[in-house]
């Protein structure tokens, strides 16, 4: 059975807006103008148990939404959705005890006392015993290297070493789904690494599903192998994240360095010169358009190589595309 089931979701908010100028009519301000937001448009996906799924989109596209609607926290205004084979609106409390949450701008432990304390109070209220909640502290103390962070309290930590407790926070009752919506906003990049590194591990160490909602391209890249992306409410693009890079990532960047010196013309055919230096050239061209080999061959034929990096775009500058051809076709 997959781990999240989802059919025809629509979320309709519906919001009052005052009247224009300064404080608007008597009337106006009496019986204000509602404004309906149609945050979610009949979305569909399925996620298997132990998936690694990134569900990103950009601000506005429904990516929260869909997350508190998934977690019990808001009603749908239409469709269906199963999560663990609960619904989650109405079986909220059952699920909770199957599924782990971070919100990354919304805090769960105690800001004034350490977060062992938490980890503590969150025990008894998954009703775990405390032999059990020794083990798991223990367990997520080691597998996010926090044993020297669980004694302080937690306006004195770091935002990377808060968000590793968290994450530990939401795994400490062992949940069979991970939900994460933005949970490596605002760290740099070693503390990215650190909580990646660790997910991945526990989902492979105990088999946690992950949705993870992010706008940085590399947590979907590092975590995920299927992803979904969102915009204004609809699903536009849902695929194994290789199968996106395939598609997508045509474009190759090479840069050289020879033995010799680089003649001033200097050129590949199929491919652009970006830039030349006195040994070194960088040059681009479509794979789809010329084949690699050729391009390697013609280089290896023009001197002496002494270095050579063949890279692709990043995978956000992909994912910007897939959002810009969304507004084309919604613009036509």
């Amino acid at each position: 059975m997959p781990a999240i089931t989802v059919s025809s979701l629509t979320k309709t908010f519906v919001t009052k807006r005052k009247a224009a100028g300064l404080s608007g009519s008597l009337r106006a301000l009496m019986h204000p103008e509602q404004q309906t937001i149609q945050a979610l448009r009949g979305i569909s996906f399925e996620m298997d148990s132990g998936e690694l799924l990134g569900f990103i989109g950009p601000n506005g596209a429904g990516k929260s939404t869909t997350i508190k609607i998934l977690t019990g926290i808001l009603f749908p205004s239409d469709g269906d959705a199963h999560v663990l084979g609960f619904v989650p609106w109405k079986e909220r409390r059952q699920l909770a005890y199957q599924i782990g949450t971070v919100f990354g701008q919304r805090p769960q432990l105690w800001y004034h006392l350490p977060a062992i304390d938490t980890f503590y109070l969150f025990g008894k209220i998954y009703e775990l015993d405390d032999k059990l909640i020794r083990e798991r502290i223990g367990l997520l103390t080691e597998a996010f290297d926090i044993k020297d962070l669980l004694e302080t309290p937690v306006r004195k930590l770091s935002l990377g070493q808060r968000m590793r407790c968290e994450v530990a926070a939401s795994l400490l009752h062992r949940p069979r789904l991970l939900l994460l919506d933005e949970p490596s906003i605002g760290l740099d990049v070693v503390a990215k690494q650190n909580i990646r590194d660790t997910i991945k591990r526990m989902n492979e160490i105990e088999n946690v599903g992950v949705l993870l909602t992010s706008h940085d391209a590399g947590d979907i890249e590092a975590l995920c192998k299927r992803v979904i992306i969102v915009n204004h409410g609809q699903i536009v693009y849902q695929d194994k994240v290789s199968t996106l890079k395939r598609q997508y990532l045509t474009t190759k960047t090479v840069s050289m360095r020879y033995a010799e010196r680089v003649p001033n013309d200097f050129q590949i055919a199929g491919a652009e010169i970006l830039k030349t230096s006195e040994y070194g050239v960088k040059l681009q061209f479509d794979s789809h358009a010329t084949r690699v080999e050729d391009v390697i061959a013609q280089l290896g034929r023009a001197g002496s190589i002494v270095d050579i990096t063949i890279s692709d775009p990043p995978l956000e500058q992909v994912i910007r595309a897939i959002y810009s051809e969304t507004e084309l076709r919604k613009s036509e």
